[in-house]
């Protein structure tokens, strides 16, 4: 199991309420990572290759830093990072916090009839973006193909709760103009499993080949990962969008269980009204989010998914006082 940890410096009023205007920040940006090195752009729209200065100066895309050239060379230096409106990041296999993204306004959860979704992963692509307070939206990927009762009943599910969906078709160019005129002004991520068509999406939306695929595995019905390095990207309808990697399992490691809750609206509204205001909504009496999900306000499966993720925070948690 890897674990993707939120950590959100804008409080949930904040969300969304400030986008980054790269041409306004003096500072460089990072755009692509690989290694020791890094690409900037910097504010003439310049692109240049930058090392790191010193092992404990972890940078990532979407970071704006401080860099200079190196004398006698044509290459830069990084020697600070700018604060962070917030980051994505996950404990690696040692348990130490590994930071894959900063700045991000928006995460595109991807899913798509193929591959099959797995929709507990999406809730917590979802969850990751409340918590870090940026936009959540659901991409509905290939829908060139017919979506099965289940994947419709779920994504009706996910508008009911609050979220857009994009139907998107990269096969017929359906929802692309729509989604791409959402993404303008916002530094998006794409999350989902491997093979929903991330990177197609992507290449798309830059109008471009610039990223590579892979069909889905006809052997396995899994996707084969195709992005090796981070990359920050320019959208022609503005704003940017970054490509990730891949999985076919993921969470966020929550500082502590109790943010559990803010990564599922539907049920911390629901929260407002219980009994105690520490109710955990599992088994403590007068609970009013287990009260609307027996009414149907809740659907079954995305109170399971709290529940499911509430438990791994825990136990995550009692891992590593």
């Amino acid at each position: 199991m890897q674990y993707l940890s939120v950590a959100g410096i804008l409080p949930p009023s904040a969300k969304c309420s400030r986008l980054m205007v790269e041409n306004e920040n003096p500072f460089p940006l990072v755009v692509t990572t690989f290694g020791r090195r890094v690409e900037l752009r910097l504010g003439s729209g310049e692109r240049v290759i930058a090392r790191i200065k010193g092992r404990k100066l972890k940078v990532v895309c979407g970071d704006r830093v401080a860099a200079a050239p190196i004398e006698g060379e044509k290459e830069y230096l990084v020697t600070d990072i700018q604060p962070r409106e917030n980051v994505l990041s996950r404990p690696d296999s040692r348990g130490r916090v590994e930071i894959l993204a900063a700045n991000v306004s928006m995460i595109a959860a991807v899913a798509a009839p193929f591959p099959r979704p797995d929709w507990f992963v999406i809730d917590r692509y979802l969850a990751a973006a409340e918590l870090a307070a940026a936009a959540g939206i659901v991409v509905w990927n290939k829908t060139d193909i017919e979506a099965s009762p289940e994947s419709a009943r779920e994504l009706q599910a996910y508008e009911a709760s609050g979220y857009r969906i994009y139907p998107t078709s990269t096969l017929t160019g359906a929802g692309l103009d729509e989604l791409a005129a959402d993404l303008a002004g916002h530094t998006a991520i794409f999350a989902g499993q491997s093979g929903v068509g991330k990177t197609s999406l992507i290449n798309h939306l830059l109008g471009s080949k610039h990223l590579r695929t892979a069909a889905v595995s006809d052997k396995s019905g899994e996707g084969r990962h195709t992005t090796v390095n981070s990359a920050l990207l320019s959208l022609p309808s503005g704003g940017s969008v970054i490509d990730s990697p891949g999985v076919r399992d993921f969470a966020p490691a929550i500082e502590r269980p109790g943010q559990t809750v803010s990564g599922f609206p539907e049920i911390e509204a629901a929260g407002a009204g219980c009994r105690y205001a520490n109710c955990r909504h599992l088994r403590e009496p007068g609970c009013a989010v287990k009260a609307a999900m027996e009414s149907g306000k809740i659907t079954p499966r995305r109170y399971e998914s709290y529940r499911r993720l509430l438990r791994l925070t825990e136990t995550f948690s009692d891992r590593h006082r």
